[in-house]
């Protein structure tokens, strides 16, 4: 069965406008006997009169002043629906879900990364959440997340990438009550008797026993960073962690100090789908991305960050 097509609405809703055949034809682009064809097929296929036609005059019948309202309503959706569809093939609307590890909060990378987004596509809903590291590669690739920030190395899957987007160095959380607390720097080989609290990331920790040449003595797993400062201020172990911390969390019982030697670097990385289809989801990792060569530049300064200074 033939139905009535968008060419013959917009006809309809010209014509009503104009009430002139020959005013409506021109505006439409095409000849008086096309419009009056079309109006005519319309008018068949909905079974109603639209108009009343006299050699002098049109005017809209009582059934085409009904349908004139709800036409305009689907122009209009129309019209706004071919905007959104623009709108989301630029980037510029849809939403993307965001997964993150403590760190990069604690940095402000993921801070800047979002807000900076959101204040460039307000049409985007973009939703955070903090999720374990050992879980990202597979909520990736599964459309659980669509970005995720990660500290390396970490695993990922084939299709899945990461990108450095800022880097720090490692220092070592200890006891304040702690013999070693007294030193403004802490060589490795001092830590060969300490029990290490293992935060997700474990590179800092094991590259520390390596300087130190000893094996660690390995103690709980608690997961997120603030969890395993808090193990350290309960009990009388020790944990290599991101130095952004101690400018950021100040915990009873706890203090920082440097680690002897060249600085051991400690990165966050942005992980994301190699192939990715969506245009929001893109325009986030490209925003991500632009402001890593600011975020990495800390690589120079932490090449040249002292190793005798400390911080309670």
């Amino acid at each position: 069965m033939r139905q009535l097509e968008l060419r013959h609405i917009r006809a309809f809703v010209c014509l009503a406008r104009q009430l002139h055949f020959s005013r409506a034809a021109d505006e439409l682009g095409i000849a008086a006997p096309s419009l009056t064809k079309l109006i005519q097929q319309a008018e068949r296929l909905l079974s109603v009169r639209l108009f009343y036609r006299t050699k002098r005059s049109v005017a809209l019948s009582a059934a085409g002043s009904a349908y004139l309202a709800e036409a305009l309503v689907a122009l209009d959706h129309l019209a706004r629906g071919e905007e959104r569809a623009l709108l989301a093939e630029r980037g510029e609307l849809g939403r993307v879900e965001v997964g993150y590890v403590a760190s990069a909060a604690y940095a402000g990378v993921l801070q800047q990364a979002v807000g900076g987004f959101r204040r460039t596509h307000p049409g985007v809903d973009v939703s955070i959440r903090e999720v374990p590291m050992d879980g990202v590669a597979a909520m990736l690739h599964d459309g659980q997340l669509d970005a995720a920030y990660v500290r390396p190395p970490v695993p990922l899957a084939d299709g899945i990438q990461a990108v450095t987007v800022h880097r720090d160095r490692f220092v070592l959380a200890l006891p304040a009550d702690s013999s070693l607390a007294a030193a403004a720097s802490i060589r490795p080989a001092q830590l060969r008797d300490q029990c290490f609290v293992l935060p997700e990331q474990e590179a800092g920790t094991f590259e520390v026993a390596r300087r130190g040449r000893f094996s660690p003595r390995l103690g709980a797993r608690p997961g997120t960073l603030a969890a395993v400062l808090a193990c350290v201020s309960l009990g009388g172990n020790v944990a290599v962690v991101p130095h952004t911390l101690a400018d950021c969390i100040v915990l009873p019982g706890v203090v920082y100090r440097e680690i002897a030697g060249p600085p051991i670097a400690s990165e966050i990385a942005i992980a994301f789908r190699k192939y990715e289809r969506s245009p929001a989801v893109s325009a986030f990792i490209d925003l991500a991305r632009s402001a890593r060569a600011a975020n990495v530049a800390n690589l120079a300064r932490v090449a040249k960050v002292p190793t005798s200074g400390g911080r309670d």
